[in-house]
This record gives C-alpha cells, structure tokens and sequence, in this order.
C-alpha cells in the first residue's frame, strides 16, 4: 500500500471514528462537517504551497528569530556564557554550552512582555475579533466560540476561554466540549518558538510548520469535537471581552513578565519531573529481559501501543514503532519532552517527511496532566460547568489527540502528492 493511499484510508478512519463514538449520530450536521474539513484543507495547502504566503510566514519566522536574537542578549548579559554569551574559556565542543534553560526558554517571558503589551494597545484584540469573524463564517460557529477560536492561534488552553468568560455559563454541552477540545489540540503563541528552536536542527522551516499547525489544528478540533457532540442549533453568540486591566504599557509589560516567568518555572520544573520520571521507569524496566535484543524501555512500549496511529497518519511502515513512541511520549508526558525526543532522532531512522507528519502530530497540549489544567481553569472561570468539564476530560483529551493526528495526516498527503 502507497503512502498517499495509507494517509486517505486513515483520513477517513479518523471522522469513522469519531462518528462511531458520537453521542447523537442523527443530529452530526453534514455541512459543517464538509465545511470544517475544505478550510483544513486549503489553509493547509496554501500555507505550505502558495508561495507568496509561505514567503509570508517565512517573514514571520524572520521575526521570531530576531526576537530570539534580541532575548539572547538579555540572556548573556544575565547569565554570561550560559545564556548565549562569549565563554571566558577555549571550548573543546562549543555546541555543549548551550544550555536549555538559560538560552531558549527565556523568550517565554519575552514573548508573554510583548503579548501584554499587544493586549493593552488593543491590537491582540482586533487581530482576534477579524479571526473570530472567518471562523465564524466558514465554520459556522456562534460567536462566543468564533472569538475562543481566534484566540487559541496566540493563547493558551485557559488564557483563550478568558477572552468569553461571561458566556461559559450559557454555552451547551457540545460547545463547552469544544472549548476544551480546541485547548488540547492546540497550542500558544507563548510557547511556539520554544518548539522551533528544540526542532530547528532537525526539521527545515520548522518554525512554518509549527505556525501552520497551530492553524489547522483549530478547524480540525471544531470539526470532529461537533461530531462527537453536536452542538444543535442555537449556538451562544458573543464578542471579545477584555480579560486584562493596565494602567499604562509599563504596567501591561511587568504583568506580562511575571506571567511569563511563572509559565518559565512551570516549565522547567515539568521538563526536569518527567524526563526524570521517564529515566526511573527505564530503569525499572530495565530489570525485564531483553526484547527483541534490545532493553525494554518505556519509548519501546509506548512505540507498539500507539503504532497502529501513526501508520494511520501514512508514516512508513518501517518508522511507525518510533513515530508512535513519539506520540505515547506527548500524550502520557508532554509535547515539548516528546519534540526533544524527536529532535534527537538519527537520519536514518525518520525520513523528512515522517519528521514534518510528526510535527504537526506532535503540537498540541493533549496530555493527561492538560486534563487537570482545564479543571482547574474552567472550572475556576464557571463553577457550575466544573462536573460538565471533568466528565469530558478524557474525551477532550481523545478528540484532542485526533485532531493533531487529522493535521498530520492532511500535511502528509499534500507532501506526498505535491
């Protein structure tokens, strides 16, 4: 079987599914369906094949790069050498003085400064209200969800709902599992370049990539979370409401830094937990026999469990044991620990074309511990949706997963056959 066909048999399989699984089968509304599935479609296509607006997101990525380039002297003058500056000494492997922490993850505080700043001159805002719109338009939606939607290209699973907060009480079932659908299968602008600068060795324009899946990722969520669980007829209208008070730019740039700080923290704090975790279940593993002539680590089990996937999404048949570990290691852990273990894969064990299809597969925040941070976040925005919010977890978090995986899959089927 061809790539092309494997990718169009699991295109397919991915809306069965979630048809299969619907709670109202009879009342899936076939034309936002088609609608969701055509935007997909041809915002995926222009991005990565029209050339003036591939060009345009390279631009963009020119933008993010100088800003990295900008955080780094912040960082050098901070932390010396380790933060990106000059070393006072000869260094045998310069490429060991990079250092994660200290070079990369700082532009979270820059970019959550900027953010701030970008609410406070109402230019986020309009950017989100004209998002809103076309998603509005072309997905039908109602507008509390278009605004939610536009949101979720530049903020976070539960910085976005706060944009809708007064409606969350008045939205139905189906669009509350949206919400939190849209959550899971996407990212934020926040943490973007992050992915970027751990790919950039190993994926060419990761940073169009990341940008594009960002995109598509929100069509693909609405789609197959309404299929899941229609949204009926009468769908809550709304507008963007403005979720942030500041008294000046100086203000909105200190607030800024210290929610980019926590986010930092937060971060570095995950990465040391579950890479560490990872290691003492290997090691605990490790005490098995050997299998298949090699140890048995978590990466390798998770690899058969989630294989079946990623042979899905048209991964060769050769590469699905890795790419699928890939995709047990962001579901059970997180994203940014699985991008790391993608970056560090040798070339002859991914093909280019597997590495962008998991790029895409890969970006998104559905993951167990992502459950807990919409409880918490919902469920502080509307307390009376809390149960609602805890009873679709798991399924959010399902329907999340799928909706990367559909990017994925459409990614590959326009690189195979274009």
């Amino acid at each position: 079987m061809s790539l092309i066909t494997q990718g169009i048999f699991g295109f397919f399989a991915i809306f069965l599914f979630c048809a299969a699984i619907s709670e109202k089968r009879r009342q899936i509304q076939l034309m936002p369906i088609i609608k969701g599935i055509i935007v997909q479609l041809i915002l995926a296509f222009l991005i990565l094949k029209f050339t003036p607006i591939r060009e345009f997101f390279h631009w963009i990525g020119d933008g993010v790069n100088a800003l990295r380039e900008a955080t780094i002297a912040g960082t050098s003058f901070v932390f010396g050498y380790m933060g990106g500056g000059e070393a006072p000494f000869v260094a045998s492997n310069p490429n060991k003085l990079f250092v994660f922490a200290f070079q990369a993850l700082p532009l979270l505080i820059v970019v959550s400064a900027i953010a701030m700043l970008l609410f406070y001159w109402r230019i986020l805002p309009v950017i989100v209200q004209g998002l809103s719109w076309f998603f509005r338009k072309t997905l039908s939606v109602g507008g509390a969800l278009g605004v939610c939607s536009g949101a979720k290209i530049f903020l976070g699973q539960t910085e976005a709902p706060l944009l809708i907060k007064p409606y969350l009480n008045q939205m139905n079932r189906g669009e509350i599992f949206t919400i939190m659908t849209l959550g899971l299968a996407t990212t934020s602008g926040t943490i973007l370049a992050i992915y970027a600068s751990i790919l950039e060795p190993a994926v060419p324009h990761v940073l169009t990539h990341i940008i594009t899946a960002s995109i598509i990722n929100i069509p693909a969520a609405i789609t197959l979370s309404r299929m899941v669980i229609p949204h009926g007829e009468l769908e809550t209208s709304g507008k963007v409401i403005m979720p942030y008070e500041f008294s000046s730019a100086m203000d909105s740039i200190t607030k800024g830094t210290g929610d980019g700080l926590k986010l930092f923290l937060n971060v570095v704090a995950m990465l040391i937990v579950f890479i560490a975790l990872v290691a003492l279940v290997n090691k605990i593993l490790g005490c098995f026999p050997d299998w298949g002539d090699a140890p048995v680590t978590l990466q390798r089990l998770l690899g058969y469990v989630m294989a079946p996937v990623t042979w899905l999404m048209g991964i060769p048949a050769s590469e699905i044991t890795v790419t699928g570990a890939l995709l047990g290691i962001k579901t059970i852990l997180n994203e940014m620990y699985a991008y790391t273990e993608l970056a560090g894969i040798a070339v002859e064990d991914l093909s280019p074309s597997s590495r962008v299809i998991m790029t895409y597969a890969l970006c998104g925040f559905a993951n167990i511990s992502s459950i807990g941070i919409l409880i918490g976040g919902l469920g502080g925005m509307a307390p009376e949706r809390r149960p609602l919010v805890i009873e679709l977890g798991w399924k959010a978090l399902l329907i999340g997963t799928l909706s990367s995986c559909l990017s994925g899959t459409i990614v590959g089927l326009i690189l195979h056959i274009f």
